[in-house]
């Protein structure tokens, strides 16, 4: 008889809960045409690696002794290693190639798209059949747009390779401790700690486009760490059971490494064809990069306007900059 109230008070709780929780989902949808609005506020940031500040210190040492940059192109990096995850994906990501042309990009190259050119050979399909049209300039000029001889500049050097190897459980250790105690209700513990350690390595090849000379080879591997640390307390306590564990893991991003060995490897092709002698070349105080250079943690572009004291690879980098909570002129601009 005594164990009804507590029977009671626990199914009360459960249904509290419940209506907490399915207050925060409607089947009608509100003012804002939205069953839910989502969780999380996050900024979009910058996704560098340890190897970005290097590759746009080469763009700004290119640009600051007037060095030709080369006209790059990107194949295929695939991914070689044929590992599959336990839900049926790709371990490994099959976006290397897209790496590679970001990379090229902070370094100041000259990018020609070669990696997927659907969109131009269509176009380039319906100019030939005269379909597509420009702005008429005269009666004479009908306005259709024309394909001209050495309209499409060519690369000078691409980039290819795969991923070849990941390596799971390199090295691994770990500890269990418990204690209990031997009398009835005796309450006991758990806590437990592991760290493993994995790798994943790449192979990239420059080939000089008009020769198909393979003239730069680089391989690089990088390793990655992993732990996890776990405690629980399960104890009776007056006919009531207690269970309560916490626990804290974390993996280093595989795929974010395969992105720094992308970059890495870039690095080591840029900074040979710029002829830069290492990396000394950003210690110098007067090579540091100018905050009107285009080329930045997310990237490089051509300026289209003489805009880039205010827009440039730096303030693209900043996660306040645009975001309608965080920068006013833009909360202004909405409100």
């Amino acid at each position: 008889m005594k164990r009804v109230p507590v029977v009671m008070k626990s199914v009360a709780a459960l249904a509290a809960t419940s209506l907490l929780l399915g207050g925060c989902v409607s089947t009608s949808a509100g003012s804002s045409g939205l069953y839910a609005q989502p969780i999380g506020n996050a900024p979009v940031t910058a996704n560098p690696t340890p190897y970005s500040d290097a590759l746009y210190c080469l763009a700004d040492y290119a640009r600051r002794y007037n060095l030709p940059a080369p006209r790059m192109a990107v194949g295929r990096i695939s991914d070689y290693t044929g590992t599959i995850s336990a839900d049926g994906g790709r371990q490994i990501t099959q976006g290397a190639s897209l790496m590679a042309n970001s990379a090229l990009a902070k370094s100041g190259a000259r990018i020609v798209e070669r990696y997927d050119t659907s969109v131009s050979e269509l176009e380039l399909r319906y100019a030939n059949n005269r379909l597509i049209g420009d702005e008429a300039v005269s009666p004479q000029d009908p306005g259709y747009r024309r394909i001209l001889a050495g309209q499409v500049p060519g690369s000078d050097f691409y980039i290819v390779g795969g991923i070849t190897e990941v390596n799971y459980n390199i090295r691994s250790a770990g500890f269990d401790a418990g204690m209990g105690q031997v009398k009835d209700n005796g309450g006991s513990g758990l806590l437990n700690g592991r760290v493993f350690v994995m790798n994943v390595a790449i192979d990239l090849r420059m080939v000089q486009t008009t020769t198909l000379e393979v003239v730069d080879v680089v391989s690089y591997q990088k390793q990655i760490v992993g732990r996890e640390i776990s405690a629980g307390v399960f104890d009776f306590l007056n006919g009531n059971v207690f269970d309560i564990s916490a626990g804290s893991s974390g993996l280093e991003p595989v795929q974010l490494a395969v992105r720094a060995l992308v970059e890495r490897a870039t690095v080591e092709f840029m900074s040979n064809l710029y002829g830069a002698p290492g990396p000394e070349v950003c210690l110098n105080p007067a090579n540091d990069p100018l905050n009107t250079l285009t080329a930045g943690a997310t990237g490089n572009y051509y300026a289209q306007h003489p805009n880039t004291d205010s827009n440039n690879g730096q303030t693209r980098a900043d996660p306040n900059r645009w975001h309608d909570r965080r920068d006013g002129s833009v909360r202004r601009v909405s409100q």
